[in-house]
């Protein structure tokens, strides 16, 4: 999911609430150059830190020259978005720790996309989020030799060096995340990368491992302590204190019958997951702009594959909001099942009646509608389709 700690995602969201609702008619002011642009206007977006629900709270055109300039209601600190109008992906991410902030992007530059002057934590930000990448790059190169060593059968006497490098190279980077959030002068930016990293650790191609949830109550404990005006981050340690006592079981739908919906498909005609009686299915709740979904999906084309001529087949259900990238996503990933979605975001039908908290998520169903797994993630997938479809 897009953190493996379900409290944090819900408990953050009440974060952004807070934030979104605060009532300081402080501005903050966005003096912005763009070179190369992807559309004609930019949105500035007030996003929760860690299931990314954004809300426009400013808009302007690129004038000829590239500029454009951008202001909101400021009070305590939190994450903003740059976004262009042609896409659901932000070019730049912000925080307002100061009243001005200067920002030159280029989004066709893929090692330097922008530059930001004026706010240290959106440059401490920024530079979390390049480390982050390089370092994940060589995390998930070294993960792809190591696989097509295995495939092609050699020894562990030359696999066991190449998994000690990369080892060493996941405890390096959980060190770093957790050295980048100790060091942290900003709420929001310790809260970010904390949620960034659980994201990251959902992907079982990384072999990072989540933070569990005491360990995720402590650093937001030991963070609220640190920053003890920040009322947001005080809201967030007492949300997740509570979630976490109230919080349902996992595999809390396994052996019910699923919750029956009826959605619109890609061509606006209905389709309930009843029709699918019969069957054994994953109904699969994903998103376009869900990363984690996305670096999951190939594991969810390869069961189809599989056993799709085994009485078996995929629902995919998204949480997007638009449809054109829905679209787009369901191309480029080769998702070839049937797909609905009522494009209300985190407003959907199907959010309270499956208490999705975070996605990816699935659940297994057999013929009758019940449901016997939940959270089936890589090859765990594949291991419980094997065992039910013998």
């Amino acid at each position: 999911m897009i953190t493996p700690s379900k409290t944090l995602i819900a408990a953050s969201a009440l974060l952004f609430l807070v934030a979104c609702k605060d009532s300081d008619t402080n501005k903050f002011e966005i003096e912005g150059t763009v070179k190369n642009a992807t559309g004609t206007v930019v949105y500035l977006e007030e996003a929760s830190i860690s299931n990314m629900q954004p809300v426009i709270v400013d808009s302007a055109k690129i004038d000829k020259s590239g500029k454009f300039t951008l202001d909101a209601a400021s009070g305590e600190e939190n994450i903003y978005l740059l976004r262009f109008n042609s896409g659901p992906s932000p070019f730049a991410t912000l925080i307002n720790d100061s009243k001005e902030v200067d920002i030159t992007a280029d989004p066709t530059n893929p090692k330097d996309p922008y530059t930001v002057k004026g706010s240290p934590a959106s440059q401490q930000l920024k530079d979390y989020l390049t480390a982050s990448n390089d370092k994940l790059t060589e995390i998930y190169t070294t993960s792809l030799q190591l696989d097509s060593l295995r495939q092609s059968g050699v020894g562990d006497s030359v696999l066991a060096p190449l998994a000690a490098r990369r080892q060493t190279t996941v405890d390096a980077f959980r060190n770093y995340v957790m050295e980048t959030i100790d060091k942290s002068k900003s709420a929001p930016l310790s809260v970010f990368v904390l949620g960034s990293y659980q994201s990251y650790a959902s992907s079982p191609a990384l072999g990072l491992q989540p933070l569990g949830q005491q360990e995720v109550q402590d650093v937001i404990n030991k963070t609220a302590a640190k920053f003890p005006k920040h009322s947001g981050l005080a809201t967030l340690k007492n949300s997740l204190q509570s979630t976490g006592q109230a919080a349902a079981p996992q595999g809390a739908l396994t052996n019910q019958m699923a919750p029956d919906f009826t959605l619109p498909d890609v061509n606006g005609k209905p389709v309930a997951l009843s029709s699918l009686k019969g069957k054994y299915v994953l109904v699969d709740f994903w998103a376009s702009w869900c990363k984690p979904c996305r670096v999951e999906n190939p594991h969810v084309v390869k069961a189809y594959q599989q056993f799709k001529d085994k009485n078996f087949t995929v629902l995919g259900v998204s949480l997007d909001k638009e449809k054109a990238p829905w679209l787009e996503a369901i191309k480029q990933d080769n998702l070839t099942w049937t797909h609905v979605s009522d494009l209300k975001f985190w407003d959907s039908l199907v959010v309270p009646m499956y208490r999705i908290e975070g996605i990816p998520y699935n659940v297994l169903l057999d013929p009758n509608g019940v449901v016997i797994a939940e959270s089936l993630r890589g090859e765990a997938l594949i291991a419980k389709l094997s065992e039910v479809l013998k």
